[in-house]
């Protein structure tokens, strides 16, 4: 965009399938409000030639991201050697992103957007704003937050956190990029480099982990606390088409309550938890 902001998303093989998560990212931003024109925004960045391929057909944003002897060809299991791998080679291309002077949002291709994040993020000098899996209050700290969906603002301070983070990779067998960034935070990286980081509300920036109540505040949702690509879909779809017929007479008569949606991870969306 004009102030060098844009939106940053991973694709492999197992997402470009046909009906999978690229075409239901894709069409929550063209059923969302406000959010059909963020399509030409958003940088979609391949990890392997099939995605890549796909990306181009249907004309978007692609970048391909090369990682040397490593085969991201298939739908990649959470916590897996491969997805370690490919988290850490994101870690590492977002910042140089960063370096470069772009500020961005990350998302996961497993997060449906349902109106312009845009909006509902800060602009009062936060470096980082993150997504939580769980939120209790504090907007200033909360250990429970997913690195799925975040908002980055380049400047020097933040990229050196992602060199940081970065350079911790081979000390931190087991763990994944999010896992690192937690126990960097713990031990006050974060105040060490200066960051004003916020903490995103469920209430907003919703998943499966704490889904928000409230569809008429609803931004987004997170596929979170859900291992399968195929369940994330069942359940992602459903949550888009009760979000849809909530908002079938406009926002402004649109009830506060969900729709009841069971999936298979899902909770029902009219209990609270």
């Amino acid at each position: 965009m004009e102030n060098r902001t844009l939106v940053i998303a991973i694709l492999n093989k197992a997402y470009v399938e046909q009906n999978a998560m690229l075409d239901l990212f894709l069409h929550s931003l063209g059923e969302g409000e406000d959010t059909e024109f963020l399509i030409d925004h958003v940088l979609f960045v391949a990890v392997d030639q099939r995605a890549f391929n796909r990306c181009r057909t249907l004309e978007l944003h692609c970048y391909k991201l090369v990682t040397d002897g490593v085969d991201f060809s298939k739908e990649v299991f959470y916590m897996s050697d491969a997805f370690n791998n490919m988290m850490w080679r994101r870690t590492l291309f977002l910042g140089d992103v960063l370096r470069r002077g772009y500020s961005f949002i990350f998302t996961d291709m497993d997060v449906t957007w349902l109106r312009n994040p845009f909006s509902q993020l800060y602009r009062d000098g936060e470096d980082l704003q993150m997504s939580s899996d769980l939120y209790y209050g504090n907007p200033f700290d909360n250990s429970n937050f997913n690195t799925g969906f975040y908002f980055v603002t380049a400047n020097n301070k933040t990229a050196a956190l992602f060199d940081e983070w970065y350079a911790r990779r081979n000390n931190s067998k087991g763990m994944k990029d999010q896992d690192v960034l937690q126990k960097m935070k713990k031990e006050g990286a974060f105040t060490r480099l200066g960051l004003k980081v916020r903490y995103l509300e469920t209430t907003y920036f919703s998943g499966f982990c704490q889904m928000s109540q409230d569809c008429r505040k609803v931004i987004s949702v997170h596929a979170n606390c859900c291992v399968s690509m195929k369940a994330k879909l069942i359940d992602l779809r459903s949550v888009l088409e009760a979000w849809k017929v909530s908002n079938s007479n406009g926002t402004s008569n649109a009830t506060t309550a969900w729709p009841p949606v069971k999936g298979i991870c899902l909770h029902d969306t009219a209990t609270k938890h």
